[in-house]
């Protein structure tokens, strides 16, 4: 799987001011990863394709309210999802679905997507430390050293917030059994 680094901080904090060439490469660099948020999280290829588009455009129209300039893949990570989550709403409430056997039944793919929320909502509800480590490294498969150098911090501290960021994942979607997701550390 290729890896693709999000954009530096003096990039954001740039386009945050308003620097036009900043903005532009900010929304080049991001790309990448907003599409793999996005497959990861919609139902189907096109709305993965519409919902990385309307995250890149609310990047575009919103930088200068991002708080932080390291907060950027938390934040399209929650511009994502939601635009996954309204997709599947809308599809929902207006359009008839054609059965096709090929396809998972419509309790399925409902309890699918209800679960991808789920998972979605107990990583939007960590602490920005836990969360941020959590996306770099299991949602965008960044390696430890990667993500710790990118953080500024220790691979011990890494390791340690994410840890307290699965096991609090796993807490708040009724998996306690203490058991690190993929059954190793």
């Amino acid at each position: 799987m290729a890896e693709y680094a999000w954009p530096g901080e003096q990039l954001v904090a740039g386009a945050r001011r308003g620097d036009v060439d900043s903005l532009t490469a900010l929304v080049s660099g991001s790309h990448p990863n907003v599409q793999r948020f996005a497959r990861s999280l919609c139902a189907t290829p096109e709305d993965a394709q519409d919902a990385a588009q309307e995250a890149l455009i609310i990047l575009y129209r919103k930088i200068g309210t991002l708080r932080a300039s390291g907060a950027l893949a938390s934040w399209m990570f929650r511009i994502v999802r939601n635009e996954c989550l309204r997709r599947a709403r809308t599809i929902g409430r207006d359009t008839a679905t054609l059965r096709d056997e090929a396809r998972p039944s419509a309790e399925e793919e409902a309890l699918r997507r209800l679960e991808a929320g789920r998972v979605a909502a107990a990583i939007a509800a960590l602490p920005a430390e836990q969360r941020q480590v959590l996306v770099m490294r299991d949602v965008q498969g960044l390696s430890g050293r990667m993500v710790a150098d990118a953080l500024g911090i220790g691979t011990a501290a890494m390791k340690s917030r994410l840890h307290r960021a699965r096991a609090a994942v796993r807490s708040r979607l009724g998996d306690g059994d203490g058991v690190p997701a993929g059954g190793g550390r």
